[in-house]
This record gives C-alpha cells, structure tokens and sequence, in this order.
C-alpha cells in the first residue's frame, strides 16, 4: 500500500514535469514529427504520452530488457488500434556504440534496469530503495544478454535519413547511443535524454563529455529541468544547422 502510494505521489509530479517540458516545445514550434526515436522505451511510457501531446508519422521504439519488452510487445496492438495514423515499430534491442551482445540488469522495481553496473552500495541506490518500500526479494536483479547495435549505422541499414525527435532514457548508456551516431548525427533535429548525477549507475562519463561531443557536432542546449525527486537532470538540445 505504502509502495502504491508512493509511486502515485511521484508519478502525479512527474506528469507536471513532463507537461512543461512539452509545453516548452510545443512554445519552439515543435507539435509534429515525421520520425521519432524512443530509445529506452521501458514499458511504452513514451509511446503513449508523446502521441498523446504530438502528430508522430513514424515512432520507433527500443527496448533490450526482454521483461519490460515482453510487457512493450503486449500493448503493440492497443497502442496501433489507438494511435493509427502513427507508424509503430518495436525493436528488442539496445542503441550504442559498437555491435555487439551485452549484458543488461533487470531490477523488478524495472525502471533502473541498465546495461551499466549498478552500485548497490551506493547512497542514493539505498534512499531509492527506502522511498519505494522495497524488499530484499523486489531488490533481485536478472541479468540477460541483449544485441546491442550501432546507432549509426541502424540510421543507415533503415534509410533514415532524418530523425525529427531522438528521446534517450537509457539508465546510464545516454553517451554510448549518442557516440555510436558518428556522423549520422547531423541527421538528428532535437535531442532529449536524461543525465543522472548520483553515484547508483557506474556510467564512467559525465555530463561534460556529452556536452562537448554535442556542441562539436553543432547542437545547443535550450532546456535542462530537474526530474522530482530524484538527482536527475533532463537536458534538450537543437541541431544549429
């Protein structure tokens, strides 16, 4: 019960948080896509809020974990039966910078699920576990092999040649999908992807090595908030060109 309630609480925050981040858009003129990359789709939260607020044409969707894409793949059919003049692709895979096969750890309190190492002993792993009413038997992690491929050279095999809106939520992993772009990247419109500032996720990057390589490659920072909460940080940027 505690744990429901605790989750109401954040979740009806977060939907405040997300209600300017797509106001502000929205603000810039952005109310409609061609082609939209969700990469970390987790369980289809995207899917569902983003056509909910914007004219997607074609939507595709990452999710490696094969758990949370057991449960993505479920709701294929409501989520086409619902949003029908939207192109809805689902790929059981991981967006990065090399190809490759790696493992990924699936926490059932699900959206810390990460390809990166996860530090337990950490203090925020322990405040969040705290917060949430966690067990020790909800804290079990499963670990799993997923493809991973290079976020480039997918753009290329699909003859994408632009990608009006890419959306990263990948727990740690935000560098290695914008890496893996290369010089595809000039392909890219808008950008937004979380940054997590506490010491859970061992993403041996920070925040200033994303900055710089998007700044190198022509993008500016127009918005950055704070996720309720949490010490996590959501970022957009524009393609200057």
């Amino acid at each position: 019960m505690i744990k429901r309630l605790v989750l109401f609480f954040i979740s009806f925050f977060d939907g405040i948080h997300q209600k300017k981040i797509f106001n502000f858009l929205k603000k810039k003129g952005l109310k409609s896509f061609e082609i939209m990359l969700d990469v970390g789709a987790h369980r289809g939260e995207t899917i569902d809020i983003f056509l909910k607020n914007f004219k997607i044409n074609k939507l595709i969707s990452f999710e490696p974990s094969p758990l949370n894409f057991s449960v993505l793949k479920k709701k294929e059919i409501y989520y086409k039966n619902k949003f029908k003049n939207t192109n809805i692709i689902l790929e059981n895979v991981a967006l990065g910078n090399e190809n490759t096969k790696k493992q990924i750890n699936h926490f059932k309190e699900s959206s810390s699920t990460s390809i990166k190492e996860i530090n337990t002993s950490a203090s925020y792993y322990k405040k969040k576990i705290k917060i949430l009413n966690l067990s020790e038997k909800d804290k079990l992690v499963n670990s799993f092999e997923v493809t991973v491929l290079k976020s480039g050279e997918y753009l290329r095999d699909k003859n994408i040649n632009k990608v009006n809106f890419l959306k990263i939520d990948t727990e740690g992993y935000e560098f290695e999908v914008l890496q893996g772009l290369g010089n595809e990247i000039s392909k890219v419109e808008t950008i937004m992807f979380e940054h997590h500032y506490d010491n859970m996720i061992q993403k041996n990057y920070t925040y200033g090595d994303i900055f710089n390589l998007l700044k190198k490659n022509n993008f500016k920072m127009v918005y950055k908030a704070k996720m309720p909460f949490r010490r996590t940080f959501e970022y957009i940027f524009f393609n200057n060109d």
